[in-house]
This record gives C-alpha cells, sequence and structure tokens, in this order.
C-alpha cells in the first residue's frame, strides 16, 4: 500500500451468515485510495460493491481485514471511537428518496450532522447549511421543504450536501445516479467532479456502469464475486484490458464507432456464480473464454503491472501470473 494514502484497505471479508450456508459478500480486498482521488469501482451487480463500501464506512461490520484510514485502523473501534471518523468519511446513498427522512424538511436534514458532531451553532448552522444549498443548486428558499416536494435529481443534490455539511476528506458514492433519469444524470456527475476540485475530498466510486465510471474516476477497480480483479487507470483499462471479465465489461459499453463495432469481442455469458457457494480457484474460470486447467484449482493473487505508472496498477488473472 502506498505510504501515502488516504484510505488503505488490506484483506477485507464481509461475511453474512443466511440458513443455507455463508455469503462471501467481500472475500479478500485490498487497494489504497488517495487524498483528492477518485477511485472507480465497477461490476455487475450483486459483486458486493455496496457491501465493500458500507464496510468501509462501518455501516456494516467486516468480518475481517484492517481499514486504514489516515493510518489509523478503524475495523476494530467501537461505536464511541468510531464518531470522530464518521465526520471525517461520509456516505451518498443510491436512492436519495429513500435515503433522506420523509418527516423532516431540508434545513432539519442538512442541521442534524452539524448538531450531532457539535459543529457551529445555530446561526452559523444556518448560514453553513444556505451555502451548501447554494453550492449543489438547490435554491435557498426551500429550506423548510420536504423530500417529496423535490424531483429525483434535486434530491440527490440534498443528499451530496449533506455528505459536504461536515467538510469530509473521503465521500463513499454508491451508484449515485443509477436512480436518475439519464438526462439528470450527466449534470449530478459534473457537480460531484466540480466540488472534488474545489472541496479535495477523495472519493470511492460505486457503478454497474463503465461508462460512467470512465468519465469520473482517476483510477477503476473491477470486482466479481467478492473479489478485485484488476485495477489500472480508466484509459489502460479502456484501451488495454487485461483480465477477460474486465474485457467483457468493456465490450458490453455502447460505441458510436462503426468500425469498432465489428471487432471481435469478449462476450460475457452465463451467471455471477452464488456468494454462498462460489467455485474453486478464479471465481470466473466458469464464465471466462480464455480459463487454463489452473483456473479452476489456483486463486490468482492481485499482482502490479505497469509499474513504471505514477501508481501501479494491479491484475488478478493467471494469464498475466508471469
Amino acid at each position: 500500500m502506498s505510504e501515502t494514502a488516504l484510505l488503505a484497505v488490506q484483506d477485507l471479508y464481509t461475511h453474512f451468515r443466511v440458513p443455507r450456508g455463508l455469503v462471501r459478500a467481500v472475500d479478500g480486498v485490498s487497494f489504497s485510495l488517495r487524498p483528492g482521488e477518485t477511485l472507480g469501482l465497477v461490476g455487475e451487480s450483486g459483486c458486493g460493491k455496496s457491501t465493500l463500501g458500507k464496510s468501509i464506512a462501518r455501516l456494516i461490520q467486516p468480518t475481517a481485514g484492517k481499514i486504514l484510514f489516515d493510518g489509523t485502523d478503524i475495523f476494530p473501534l467501537s461505536r464511541r471511537q468510531l464518531k470522530p471518523f464518521r465526520k471525517r468519511i461520509q456516505f451518498i446513498f443510491q436512492d436519495p428518496y429513500a435515503s433522506l427522512n420523509p418527516r423532516s424538511s431540508v434545513q432539519r436534514i442538512l442541521e442534524e450532522p452539524l448538531f450531532i458532531h457539535g459543529v457551529a451553532l445555530k446561526k452559523e448552522r444556518l448560514r453553513l447549511i444556505t451555502a451548501l444549498l447554494e453550492r449543489v443548486g438547490i435554491p435557498t428558499d426551500s429550506l423548510n421543504n420536504y423530500p417529496h416536494e423535490f424531483s429525483g435529481g434535486q434530491r440527490q443534490r440534498i443528499g451530496i450536501a449533506r455528505a459536504l455539511t461536515l467538510n469530509p476528506e473521503l465521500i463513499i458514492c454508491d451508484e449515485p445516479v443509477s436512480a436518475l433519469d439519464v438526462s439528470v444524470q450527466a449534470q449530478v456527475l459534473n457537480l460531484l467532479a466540480d466540488l472534488q476540485k474545489e472541496l479535495r475530498f477523495a472519493s470511492l466510486f460505486i457503478t454497474h456502469d463503465f461508462s460512467v465510471v470512465k468519465y469520473i474516476a482517476d483510477r477503476i477497480a473491477v470486482m466479481y464475486l467478492g473479489t478485485i480483479v484488476e485495477i489500472a487507470g480508466p484509459d489502460t483499462l479502456w484501451n488495454a484490458p487485461l483480465h477477460p471479465y474486465t474485457q467483457a465489461l468493456v465490450n458490453a459499453v455502447p460505441v458510436s464507432d462503426p468500425a469498432a463495432a465489428t471487432r471481435k469481442k469478449t462476450l460475457l455469458g452465463g451467471e455471477i456464480p452464488s456468494q454462498i457457494s462460489p467455485p474453486p480457484g478464479c471465481r470466473f474460470h466458469p464464465r471466462c473464454p480464455e480459463a487454463m486447467d489452473i483456473c479452476s484449482i489456483q486463486m490468482p493473487p492481485l499482482l502490479p503491472y505497469n509499474k513504471n505508472e505514477d501508481h501501479a496498477s494491479f491484475v488478478a488473472c493467471h494469464l498475466h501470473a508471469s
């Protein structure tokens, strides 16, 4: 892990006991995130992306591993010990309606984090939240309105404002535009990009849409069935993906170039295996067109490549193990 990392996740596991067995939602994930950086986390629905984000924010209790935030392992901390870190790590949820209290006004929604953490006096709080509403493009005369009185895009802007109230160093964005109309998605993405440039917070941006994460991320981590299979910059993953799963995700993105549409593509078939009984070895091997005998026996480690880059890329694939 980088010594300058704001967040360093090491061998993180989050398992859930269910009647049929053990769900291995996150199964040995490691990565780092630098201050001010956006790391995209992409993969099919059900691969563990949201569980990983909530585990890092300690909204879900992980099973094992380390979550180093600014050098402190927050995994073993109690609820009381976590409180100072809650200010520094905030979350933007997928559904902007379900994540906002329908019985609270906008003013109360935005004041609540300030009150809980004892930030500013009442008059100062009002000034802060008014400035935040202006910053995210919500009319400041909406303070007494309730979530149902806003559109989906406006509600997500309120959710973004709430995440910013405590001036966090890390914001985890869990599919923040997937519930919005396509016409609104670009506006919210541009807003997030502008805010990050201005306020210099780091971001873990979770999505199933490769075209979205390619636009907003400095690096992208590709997740499959609870594990990370590749990490690289967006241009590297888009133009020269190494892992067959990453290749399939890239090929699934619609393109307008007729020449590109005629190229030979790696197509992804089948369904994601059960997280209760994942396949042995590489978890992608039952769906992989390049699978070898070793793939069904041994899990490939996540190894660096492109070591001369500013931040090394990684791939977990026996095709590139040498």
